[in-house]
């Protein structure tokens, strides 16, 4: 089974979360600052983390940036009492897979909790994924184009990645929201259009193709 960092300063809050998680199965480590929490999720040892933004030490908004640079393969949900939508896109954007506001219910954090190991789970299945010159190592989270290494960030390669999976598919803008940044909405932003620059530059320009009045596709 799965393990999980926990990482919230709140003890009903940790204690509630924590419970429920180990009911369910789950191996829960629960620390309460965010040196200490920053510590434990670089040591490989965790499956996910589940991170509170307001943490004594070390910001979360900071461990969240630490984990995505070090360790992007492993997925961050964030907690946090912040709801606005210029703080949703800012946590999104700072590489957390997904995020909740508090108050929230188990049952919301569970299948929000199963949903990303799920997505890790089958992201491992497959080592690498090759499209043309772009080889995606999956296991490694690298990207090459011709065996040349090419430095992608977290956000980029996932973007990359859902689009060769999907390999001849176009994919809507609130399709590739919902997948790589974990909208369920439309925040009125162009960050896909932007990203696709991002990959377009780095990968190549014929990488992705613009399927007008639809989105993107990876041919």
């Amino acid at each position: 089974m799965s393990t999980i960092l926990v990482v919230e300063d709140e003890q009903r809050i940790a204690s509630f979360v924590a419970k429920g998680l180990q009911a369910e199965g789950y191996t829960v480590t629960v620390v309460a600052d965010g040196v200490t929490g920053l510590d434990y999720a670089l040591t490989g040892e965790f499956d996910l983390v589940v991170l509170d933004l307001g943490l004594p030490g070390l910001d979360g908004m900071t461990v969240l940036a630490r984990v995505t640079a070090d360790r992007p393969e492993l997925p961050v949900l964030v907690l946090t009492a912040r709801d606005s939508v210029d703080d949703t896109v800012a946590v999104l954007e700072g590489g957390a897979a997904d995020y909740m506001s508090k108050p929230f219910t188990f049952a919301e954090l569970l299948a929000r909790v199963r949903v990303r190991l799920k997505a890790t789970t089958e992201s491992a299945g497959d080592d690498d994924l090759v499209v043309g010159d772009v080889r995606l190592d999956l296991r490694r989270r690298r990207a090459y184009v011709a065996d040349r290494e090419v430095e992608l960030s977290a956000r980029e390669l996932t973007l990359a990645e859902v689009l060769m999976r999907h390999r001849g598919q176009a994919l809507s803008r609130t399709q590739l929201l919902s997948r790589v940044w974990g909208y369920d909405f439309d925040p009125g932003s162009n960050v896909v259009d932007v990203y696709v620059g991002y990959l377009r530059k780095k990968l190549g320009p014929d990488l992705v193709s613009t399927v007008r009045g639809v989105g993107y596709r990876v041919d």
